[in-house]
């Protein structure tokens, strides 16, 4: 018998909606794996779940949410769910065993769910193993290293029982921003050289026999164009002039990377707050995050090119603390976290800035907000067995004072622009304990852009228009904090 029939249902075969279950595990040929195989491929058996299995469960629904870092497969339920995993890895595949269910139209959904730019599934088997357990095989593309839990019900989710697929080794954000800049650097190179032999070819071929390798041109400062100036860095400063302030031009060269963590958020399972039309928060944080990203990453600051770095780029969940994480791991100098969050009443109109508070919060709505914010991770689904949760949970005490007054003195900054977009919530920066916040070392805020739950709020955060002039004023607001506040050097140039 063939390792394919030992395994589960070819990806054409499924089980009939009707028959017996000794039909239907004879028609796609499902047989458990070998004792023998099993400690051949060193394969791990996990039974998941305290509950007890809940006999006649319904599917109520199936998602898979692909993206570069992990992939999610959830499986909602109107009932508790348990299940056993068995990933062996070569070739490598996920089969999962679960209790309690018969095979539906909805688990037969999920094969067309898997899209082929998918980087870890290549495609998804399903089929009835025995009465009351439906067994799925996940077929990967590479070794992967699969966390397998369940969440009970929250929010708008029922029970779920979720697959996340890790890459075994994942990529060092900081090497891809360094190389996206070496990109552009050789980039902008060639485009000079290719210039120069239009012009004159007959010199560039004689110049080529002696010619040193070309220097990589400086990135021009404040390159983008912004509607309200075309130099954003000047237009800031005069700003602060004009209101009084003696704003310092940009200054203190520091020859490397200017990093700004950029945090959509929200994501795949957690859609965040909806407006009254139906539109999700977590798309349209995305859009203006991705409008605020161009705009950084054309810029530079006194020949020190900015790079923005994006805690997401796709819709899928990301826990709070680890989107502090990888503000760190790739050394951002300042951390937006950008939202347009739902309130109490639809009366609630205008934009507002965060930042993390030690004490109590700076008002009962602020409170509100950020325990709102907070709970993220429990509609989103977060694997609490994870080993290195106590780890990450760390550092949601490493808040300092400094940081805080860093914070301030962003969120004044980008307040100043913000304001001149549209009507603001509170002229004032606001604080409370927000956990997306908490990087020690890292000026951090959060960006209410606009209340979703407000009908017109809702069109402008629809508006092309509106999510430019945000951007636009997102990015001002950046260059007038570090009109004031010049980049550090770090120890080693990037």
């Amino acid at each position: 018998m063939t390792r394919e029939r030992r395994e589960g249902p070819s990806r054409a075969s499924s089980a009939p909606s009707g028959g017996s279950a000794a039909h239907a595990v004879a028609s796609v040929g499902v047989e458990p794996f070998s004792r023998r195989e099993l400690l051949k491929s060193g394969t791990l058996v996990l039974l998941l779940g305290a509950q007890q299995i809940a006999r006649g469960a319904t599917i109520v629904a199936v998602r898979v949410w692909p993206a570069p870092e992990y992939t999610r497969v959830t499986i909602e339920s109107d009932g508790p769910l348990q299940a056993r995993q068995t990933f062996v890895p070569n070739p490598p595949r996920l089969a999962v065993d679960i209790d309690g269910i018969d095979l539906d139209p909805e688990l037969r959904e999920l094969v067309g769910k898997v899209t082929s730019n998918d980087p870890f599934i290549s495609g998804v088997r399903v089929g009835q193993y025995a009465p009351g357990v439906v067994r799925l095989v996940l077929d990967l593309k590479q070794a992967t290293l699969p966390q397998v839990f369940t969440l009970a019900p929250v929010a708008a989710y029922r029970y779920r029982l979720v697959f996340d697929l890790y890459p075994t080794q994942a990529a060092d954000p900081l090497e891809a921003l360094i190389a996206d800049r070496l990109k552009d650097q050789q980039q902008s190179a060639g485009a000079t050289q290719a210039a120069g032999a239009a012009t004159d070819p007959l010199g560039e071929l004689m110049a080529s026999q002696t010619r040193k390798p070309a220097a990589a041109p400086r990135v021009a400062d404040a390159t983008i164009s912004i509607a309200k100036s075309p130099d954003p860095a000047r237009a800031a400063a005069q700003k602060d002039s004009s209101n009084g302030a003696a704003a310092p031009a940009l200054s203190g060269k520091t020859d490397r990377l200017i990093i700004v963590a950029i945090d959509p958020g929200h994501g795949g399972e957690d859609p965040g707050a909806t407006g009254p039309a139906g539109t999700h928060e977590k798309d349209v944080v995305l859009k203006i995050a991705h409008l605020v990203r161009d705009r950084i990453n054309a810029t530079s600051i006194n020949g020190n090119p900015m790079r923005a770095f994006l805690t997401r780029d796709a819709d899928f969940f990301v826990p709070l603390q680890v989107r502090v994480q990888k503000a760190r791991r790739v050394q951002a100098d300042l951390f937006l976290s950008i939202h347009a969050d739902a309130f109490l009443t639809p009366q609630a109109r205008g934009a507002s800035v965060f930042a993390l508070s030690q004490g109590g919060a700076s008002s009962t709505a602020a409170k509100w907000m950020a325990d709102k914010e907070n709970k993220a991770d429990l509609i989103g689904g977060l694997n609490v067995r994870a080993k290195d949760v106590q780890v990450q949970r760390a550092l949601f005490d490493m808040s300092t004072t400094a940081q805080i007054n860093d914070s301030l003195k962003l969120g004044s900054a980008l307040l100043g622009e913000i304001g001149d977009v549209g009507k603001l919530h509170k002229g004032t920066v606001e604080q409370a304990s927000f956990a997306v916040l908490k990087a020690p070392d890292i000026p951090s805020v959060l960006v209410e852009t606009a209340f979703i739950s407000n009908p017109e709020e809702e069109v402008k955060l629809n508006s092309d228009a509106y999510q430019e002039k945000m951007a636009d004023a997102i990015m001002r607001g950046i260059l007038r904090y570090f009109s004031k506040n010049p980049p550090l050097a770090r120890n080693r140039a990037l």
